[in-house]
């Protein structure tokens, strides 16, 4: 019998690799790059199953090209790049990467909270320069974190093991979410508020919302100028949640101390203006970056995509509605 054909649109960690090519006949992109639409499309005919990123647009288009694919596997945890109804509709499963990359990802939080608030970025680049002229009381004055209040946009995996790693600053927990939820506030002593009392109290705000139509733009000019003035924005969700050209804006204008960034808002690219702030760290889209949790997703998007193509169902089912008929 022949094995199911595999395509993988760019390469990721062998361990998935080599899962994969256990029990699939797998060819993987040459190029080190998102592939072009016409290129994604024209590789993905005729395919069992794809193992696709973030930067891969998987929609109704995708589905016609791949026609007779019995699954489409991302690396990644997001899946703001899927069609999910689409693919339910046509009886196609999708699946993604949960849980493994949570603390990698609030680590990166952590690294740019701490980067943007400390200076370190603006310091280093004095140091490198040689222009350093020596100690001084008033050089890279910048902001506190012991004691402060941290807001948390949504408490999902990755938000709460944000809130986690604070304790050992005895930080002050707000979130806000689609509901509360009782077990983070027992854990942590988190206190449930509006998004807009969240934004105005804390003097550090954290990202952890998906992209979905209700986030996009959930932050404007109008929130910034609601924020504090010496408050500091943390973004390693995804970048249309922020519309990024208010962001410049407000640091030009000093209406927040800073912002630490991970994702941007049109990918690669970014805000005219945005690499000039000074007073903003930007990092590219780097948080999962870790050895075990790159490994981890690429487990993970092998371990669904031979499940689909050997019509099991998938661990990690973004539309697990297509089973209930069967």
């Amino acid at each position: 019998m022949a094995k199911p054909r595999i395509y993988v649109t760019r390469k990721i960690p062998q361990v998935g690799l080599d899962i994969l090519a256990e029990k699939c006949d797998v060819e993987v992109s040459p190029h080190d790059r998102p592939l072009a639409r016409q290129e994604f499309l024209s590789a993905i005919t005729g395919r069992d199953g794809i193992l696709c990123l973030l930067t891969d647009r998987i929609d109704a288009e995708c589905f016609d090209a791949a026609s007779g694919v019995k699954g489409f596997a991302n690396y990644a945890v997001g899946y703001d790049n899927m069609d999910v109804a689409e693919a339910t509709k046509r009886g196609i499963p999708l699946s993604n990467t949960p849980d493994v990359l949570t603390e990698a990802t609030a680590d990166m939080a952590w690294a740019l909270l701490f980067a943007v608030a400390r200076r370190v970025v603006e310091s280093d680049a004095v140091m490198r320069s040689g222009q350093w002229p020596g100690w001084g009381p008033m050089q890279f004055i910048g902001g506190d974190i012991q004691g402060t209040t941290l807001g948390i946009v949504g408490a999902g995996r990755i938000g709460a093991a944000m809130a986690r790693k604070s304790t050992g600053f005895k930080m002050k927990i707000l979130y806000t979410d689609a509901q509360p939820n009782p077990a983070f506030e027992s854990e942590l002593g988190a206190e449930f508020v509006p998004f807009n009392e969240l934004v105005a109290r804390s003097d550090y705000v954290s990202i952890h919302v998906p992209l979905l139509p209700q986030t996009r733009h959930m932050f404007t000019y109008d929130t910034f100028k609601k924020m504090k003035p010496t408050a500091y924005l943390i973004n390693t969700a995804r970048g249309p949640i922020v519309a990024e050209d208010d962001l410049v804006r407000a640091l030009n204008e000093k209406l927040i101390a800073g912002a630490g960034l991970d994702v941007y808002e049109n990918e690669p690219r970014m805000a005219a203006g945005l690499a000039g702030c000074s007073n903003a760290v930007i990092s590219p889209h780097t948080a999962s970056a870790t050895v075990s949790s790159r490994n981890g997703m690429a487990v993970k998007a092998a371990t669904n995509l031979i499940a689909m193509v050997s019509g099991k169902r998938a661990p990690d089912c973004l539309n697990p509605k297509i089973y209930e008929a069967t």
